[in-house]
């Protein structure tokens, strides 16, 4: 299918990507949208169009959020600061990704969690059905979406063995 794809006389769309969380820059629209053309005359016909596209959406995005992006991944002291702050960030979610799983088990759950800890990212599907995350809301004060997405960010070790007990109580 790839193959097709990239033989075709498509124009080459790539999806759009967003630096947003990874540089704590939330609604300061820092991304890119890419494309790939045959030509120059085929990238111009096709921003000419992108232009007409986004226009309505917006007039002239902020620029200060690029601008940082820009300066910390320019520099070469900031950039591994930077590096090094977001694999910090990222190993404490893996920590209490393992650290959820554990609680999980240590509440004598006979679910199979493995899934919590296979999984990447800063939020996690519990696999929980509607009725059980209800139940986390309504005794529990835990908040996810319906279709039981939990924001691992949003666990510490302060309250990740209340999530445990509290997920095993209404998954049992």
């Amino acid at each position: 299918m790839e193959q097709v794809f990239l033989n075709s006389d498509m124009v080459y769309l790539l999806p759009s990507n967003h630096l947003l969380i990874a540089n704590a820059l939330i609604c300061e629209r820092a991304g890119a949208f890419s494309f790939i053309c045959d030509s120059k005359d085929e990238a111009d016909r096709v921003l000419s169009q992108l232009k007409i596209l986004i226009r309505p959406m917006y007039s002239n995005p902020p620029i200060h959020g690029a601008r940082i992006v820009t300066t910390v991944l320019n520099d070469p002291q900031l950039r591994q600061q930077w590096l090094k702050d977001v694999k910090g960030m990222a190993d404490r979610i893996l920590t209490m990704r393992s650290k959820l799983r554990e609680g999980l088990k240590k509440e004598g759950s006979m679910h199979d969690w493995k899934h919590i800890t296979d999984q990447i990212g800063m939020f996690c599907f519990t696999g929980m059905k509607p009725n059980q995350v209800e139940r986390l809301i309504r005794e529990f004060s835990i908040y996810l979406t319906k279709d039981g997405r939990i924001s691992v960010a949003g666990i510490s070790s302060a309250n990740v063995g209340y999530l445990a007990h509290a997920m095993h109580l209404v998954t049992k």
